[in-house]
């Protein structure tokens, strides 16, 4: 299949893309069968897009080979039921291109790519490293993934626009700060140029501005107001997409938005699905806030009278 232009027609990210969490046993070993087990019901929930490997999969404390196999295991779980693209985004370029090549012949439907982390880049240095690391697998769909307040780089529009220049398999970016002039700007790139956004709490908001969607981590605990929120949208029931909206700031603020993962894997053990332990230095949530977390969102699902039993 083709497109306008010729090419080779790709697949893209949209609606409620999903972050996965990385499950750890007690020993610090990464715990597949619970990956694979949170795989299933994010598709049975009816979540459009998975994205294994990134911040919310604690990337930056796998090793490669622990990254390759988390791929395989949400590729292969998915099996085509979800739209799947894999966050490749390492420290230095040839770990990248390494995870690239890999999720490529995993069968990923694309793959993410951060900013380089920590050290500081300039803008011809992320220019060449994008096309570069995108060069290396250039029948292959690719997402720019920004978020600086993380990364200590950020990616101006014009960045940006070059790499899509000379790199035709960026189809998109996913950013991660609330800054709607810039999201609009990135939007604004067009020609077929996906932009996801990152922030819950304005996800309404981002997708009136032009974005595809959201890629959320709480959406990987709790789906299901995300997804009603989005389809809602889509249908221009605009007044319940609102509604909705309010119930998913509840639950990003009940499970602190993504600060600290360890709130995420607590909320699905309370569903029933064993998303295991942090890798250290980071430490599982305190005993002592674990009754307080229940409570809040067993009123949260009651008062928004959403089935979802939580245990």
């Amino acid at each position: 299949m083709k497109n306008k232009e010729g090419g080779i027609r790709v697949k893209q990210l949209y609606g409620i893309t999903i972050p996965l969490v990385t499950p750890f046993l007690q020993n610090g070993q990464v715990y597949y069968e619970g990956l694979a087990q949170l795989t299933d019901m994010l598709i049975e929930k009816g979540v459009d897009c998975l994205y294994p490997c990134g911040t919310t999969g604690e990337m930056l404390r796998l090793s490669l080979e622990e990254r390759m196999k988390v791929a395989e295991t949400v590729i292969k779980t998915a099996g085509g039921r979800a739209t799947t693209f894999v966050h490749c985004g390492c420290m230095n370029q040839e770990d990248t291109v390494t995870l690239l090549q890999h999720a490529r012949a995993a069968g990923a439907d694309g793959a993410g790519v951060v900013t380089p982390v920590f050290f500081r880049q300039n803008n011809r240095e992320l220019e060449e490293y994008f096309v570069a690391v995108a060069g290396s697998v250039s029948d292959f769909p690719v997402y720019l993934y920004n978020i600086p307040q993380c990364a200590s780089n950020d990616l101006p529009v014009e960045t940006v626009k070059r790499i899509r220049q000379r790199s035709a398999n960026v189809v998109g970016l996913k950013y991660s700060w609330p800054d709607i002039n810039r999201t609009i700007d990135y939007i604004n790139i067009g020609d077929g140029f996906s932009v996801l956004h990152g922030c819950d709490r304005a996800m309404i908001s981002m997708l009136a501005a032009g974005c595809r969607g959201t890629v959320s981590g709480v959406a990987g605990v709790f789906p299901e107001p995300f997804i009603a929120a989005y389809k809602a949208y889509q249908e221009k029931r605009l007044e319940e997409a609102m509604r909705l909206q309010k119930v998913c700031v509840r639950f990003v603020d009940a499970l602190k938005g993504g600060c600290n993962m360890s709130y995420f894997k607590e909320g699905l053990k309370l569903r029933g699905i064993d998303a295991g332990h942090m890798r250290r230095p980071q430490l599982d949530i305190q005993d002592s806030k674990k009754e307080k977390l229940k409570a809040e969102l067993e009123e949260i699902c009651s008062d928004a009278g959403i089935e979802m039993e939580v245990s």
